[in-house]
């Protein structure tokens, strides 16, 4: 039997009701990236586990209440609950995670995800934006601004590259570029 792919609401519909069909599915698709990050981030699985196992149980609350709406997509919800609660736990300085009743270790304020989650949007919007009028500038910008910044080439290999004299004067042209992709990005 092929596995059911649930949208968003069916999650939040799931965990009012509790479905368990709809619990471990959710539980399942949303860890791979709260493990990542926190592995990412000088932690062991096992923190990994706790952590997910708090974010979980502060969705499931969350989820239950009357005047619950996801204003996100759900898999950002849940990755900034999970980041909030590393974080916490690594500035206390501790390694193990204590629950209590009810702030499960962490206080916890959804205003506070909230605006992560708006912020997490916006950086998503700039950089689809900046994508755009990375294309429109055409070449050899493009690709000049890609090899800087993303493939971190050298300013000598760039010149090289792309044939100037010497590394100031690939230098020069980055800057030219780059004021020409800021102008594409302010105008828009």
């Amino acid at each position: 039997m092929a596995r059911k792919e649930f949208t968003d609401s069916e999650f939040i519909d799931g965990l009012k009701s509790g479905d368990d069909t709809v619990l471990q599915a959710l539980y399942k698709r949303h860890f791979p990236p709260v493990l990542r990050y926190i592995l990412a981030n000088n932690g062991s699985d096992a923190e990994a586990k706790d952590i997910y196992q708090e974010t979980f149980i502060v969705l499931y609350n969350n989820a239950r209440k009357e005047n619950f709406v996801l204003s996100c997509a759900l898999q950002t919800y849940i990755y900034s609950i999970a980041r909030r609660m590393w974080l916490k736990q690594l500035t206390r300085g501790n390694n193990t995670t204590r629950l209590n009743d009810d702030t499960f270790g962490v206080s916890f304020d959804p205003a506070d995800v909230y605006q992560e989650v708006e912020e997490y949007q916006q950086k998503e919007q700039d950089l689809s934006k900046m994508t755009i009028h990375l294309e429109q500038l055409g070449e050899p910008c493009k690709s000049l601004i890609e090899d800087f910044y993303i493939k971190q080439l050298s300013m000598d290999q760039l010149a090289e590259k792309f044939g100037y004299t010497n590394a100031d004067n690939a230098k020069n042209q980055k800057y030219k570029c780059l004021q020409r992709l800021k102008k594409l990005f302010f105008e828009s």
